[in-house]
């Protein structure tokens, strides 16, 4: 394919636009990894912009030195992982029946899931479910109510339907059954797609605490979001109280480095998942966008 000059200079264009936009997304992190490692008085003062002023750790310190912040962190990658294989194993059973055409009450089944996708009975009928499921305190309030999301079933279910149905009935032919061709066939054909969902889930479980703060009361199963939550409202308190001259001594926001030491230690274990799924992820979602 030969490029107009014309052409070129478009896609030069494109690339400096994403390239800013990336920009505009890291500058955010940038500048709370650099207040994570400055020092409290350049905090104060307003120095520190995208790179840290002077050397300080006691940031960190405090954050590792906290247990229950590390059980915290090892419970939350527990979770993540349980459930991003809960919700593949419930979109794939979902999404795979509806590609047959001899499925009885296809149409109603599709509608009944998209009517899901739109309405929802709202916070309190559901806390009153989960209450009367016995899910409250119950650390699978955080896998099974949201195992499932319908956008990406639609994504999963339009990928199979991309894939040959000639593929499927030579495997019936030789009898095979829907169990066999879904784990022959479909599934291998599709790690694109389904890596590209796995880091929805994934991300959507690690980012997630509403849920959490609704339903568990108990802090042993509190996800590491709930945790940064529920430590910088802490430091929150500490630093309007020191500003407030009720406990002596300390500088004022000085715990805005605590913050963004703990902001990065809860964020830094998810973002070294994309590079992994990277190559997987346009693929997958183009693939699961344009089929159908």
């Amino acid at each position: 394919m030969i490029k107009s000059k014309a052409t070129k200079i478009t896609d030069w264009v494109i690339v400096f636009v994403c390239f800013l936009v990336i920009l505009a997304c890291l500058l955010p992190m940038l500048n709370i990894l650099a207040q994570s490692l400055s020092d409290p008085m350049s905090i104060v003062n307003r120095k520190v912009a995208f790179l840290p002023v002077g050397t300080n750790l006691d940031s960190y310190n405090y954050v590792f030195k906290d247990p229950s912040f590390s059980r915290s962190m090892l419970w939350t990658a527990i979770l993540t992982v349980v459930c991003t294989f809960v919700s593949l194993a419930m979109t794939t059973l979902c999404a795979f029946p509806l590609i047959y055409d001899s499925l009885k009450g296809k149409k109603v089944i599709n509608t009944i899931i998209i009517f899901t996708m739109y309405f929802s009975a709202g916070t309190i009928p559901n806390y009153i479910l989960m209450r009367d499921l016995g899910f409250i305190n119950n650390p699978l309030v955080l896998i099974i109510p949201n195992c499932l999301s319908v956008f990406n079933m639609i994504i999963l279910r339009s990928f199979f339907y991309g894939v040959p149905e000639s593929l499927r009935e030579s495997a019936e032919l030789d009898g095979a059954n829907p169990f066999t061709v879904l784990t022959r066939i479909y599934l291998p054909l599709s790690m694109p797609v389904m890596a590209t969902l796995a880091l929805f889930y994934a991300v959507g479980r690690w980012n997630g605490f509403s849920d959490a703060l609704l339903y568990l009361t108990k802090p042993d199963f509190h996800p590491i979001q709930l945790k940064l939550y529920n430590i910088i409202n802490n430091l929150s308190s500490i630093e309007i109280a020191t500003q407030e001259g009720v406990s002596g001594g300390g500088v004022p926001q000085a715990t805005d480095g605590m913050k963004a030491a703990a902001v990065m230690f809860a964020t830094a274990p998810i973002l070294l998942v994309y590079p992994w799924l990277q190559r997987y992820f346009i693929k997958g979602v183009t693939i699961g966008a344009v089929k159908g």
